[in-house]
């Protein structure tokens, strides 16, 4: 079992869709809760992507030196980047961290903000395009850095020549998460990854993407391992659980709750679709577990006004451990958590759940890697330079 944590890139606050508590997400910030969850032994960092956010690249590469273990869950963006740039990107990152990089790849679900960023493909089309992104990534990056090239000619990409001069620590490429509900999205994870993600949802709709997800790896030849995206809040005793989620909506007014819904409801995303049906934009704020307590101990109440992960563990640390090792029973067995506010939460989740969890530490993680190079300038930006010679001992005499 691995925990990792979350870098709130996009704000954070003690309330949601308030800006009362809310804290500036600035660089020292992160580097706090990157530093806490580092010291505190989570496996890593998820880091999210979109124009909510700080750009991922620029924010794990400036948290790398700051942290001494810890891994980066990193977005791959098809569409918004090239593959050969973004395997390259990637490996990059995987040397100059020694070998911490764990990739993620983020089709996107909302129209507008891919419009924004000059991509018009539809739903099934970005699909298409995914595939062929990720055929050519992992060709490129796991790919003889010194003389295998790679051509492609795909319905929406086409590569002439591609190559990766400087390869990663990781072999074949760093590890590949995905997450995604479509049918689509279930052959790619299939097909082309190693770890599924899945939003938490109740255990049976779980056991349902897990099963189905491995029926289609099989008949790839494959297997894979798979993880869940939870929110946490966990308390000494259920009751302070249940108070402390409700103060996290007690700023909430019903203007934003239906702006946020509206929204939301105009996303292709089926993730974003199943994540909305849980909460259906209402919650009785005297009793703010009916209707949103959909399993127990998980409240989908968060994701009134939160996209993407909307659902929450709420209970004691014994009730909160339970129901991981509910979903851990199903076969998952990466856990990214996250909490508001994001700093002291990691700590509570810390101190409260890791004792009652068999976690799985990456003892080699902060090991020293030596490169195997290519060693020199680059020439003419391709050529690597032969191997140097033994030097030559001239006599005196």
């Amino acid at each position: 079992m691995k925990l990792l944590w979350f870098i709130p890139t996009h704000g954070d606050s003690r309330y949601l869709g308030s800006a009362q508590g809310a804290r500036a997400a600035d660089y020292n910030y992160f580097r706090q809760v990157a530093v806490a969850a580092d010291s505190l032994g989570y496996e890593g960092v998820l880091i999210p992507t979109g124009r909510s956010c700080e750009d991922p690249w620029v924010v794990a590469a400036s948290l790398i030196g700051e942290t001494r273990r810890l891994k980066f869950l990193v977005a791959l963006r098809p569409g918004l980047v090239a593959p050969s740039q973004s395997a390259r990107m990637a490996a990059t990152f995987d040397r100059l961290s020694g070998g911490r990089l764990l990739v993620n790849l983020v089709t996107g679900g909302d129209a507008e903000e891919l419009a924004g960023d000059g991509q018009f493909l539809s739903h099934a089309e970005r699909y298409e395009q995914s595939v062929e992104f990720m055929k050519i990534w992992r060709e490129v990056i796991a790919g003889s850095h010194q003389q295998d090239s790679f051509d492609f000619d795909g319905k929406h990409l086409q590569v002439k020549g591609a190559k990766l001069l400087y390869p990663p620590i990781a072999k074949p490429y760093p590890p590949l998460f995905f997450g995604g509900s479509s049918e689509a999205a279930h052959e790619l994870a299939a097909e082309q990854f190693d770890t599924y993600l899945t939003w938490g949802e109740p255990p049976a709709a779980v056991a349902e993407k897990v099963a189905d997800i491995r029926r289609r790896a099989a008949k790839h030849g494959r297997t894979l391992s798979f993880g869940i995206r939870l929110h946490v809040i966990v308390r000494e005793t259920e009751d302070e659980a249940w108070r402390a989620a409700g103060a996290l909506l007690s700023h909430l007014d019903d203007a934003t709750i239906a702006a946020a819904q509206q929204r939301f409801g105009q996303m292709d995303s089926v993730g974003q679709r199943r994540m909305a049906e849980l909460n259906k934009g209402k919650f009785n704020r005297a009793n703010i577990r009916e209707g949103l307590e959909i399993s127990p101990n998980l409240w989908a109440g968060v994701g009134l006004v939160r996209g993407g992960a909307g659902t929450a563990l709420v209970g004691s640390p014994e009730q909160v451990a339970a129901r991981i090792k509910e979903y851990a029973a199903l076969g998952l067995d990466h856990f990214i958590l996250s909490g508001y506010p994001h700093l002291e939460e990691a700590h509570r989740v810390a101190e409260l759940v890791f004792p009652l969890l068999p976690l799985q530490r990456d003892a080699g993680a902060a090991a020293t890697h030596v490169l195997s190079g290519p060693f020199g300038e680059i020439v003419a930006n391709s050529f690597v330079p032969p191997p140097a010679a033994a030097p030559v001992r001239v006599s005196a005499s």
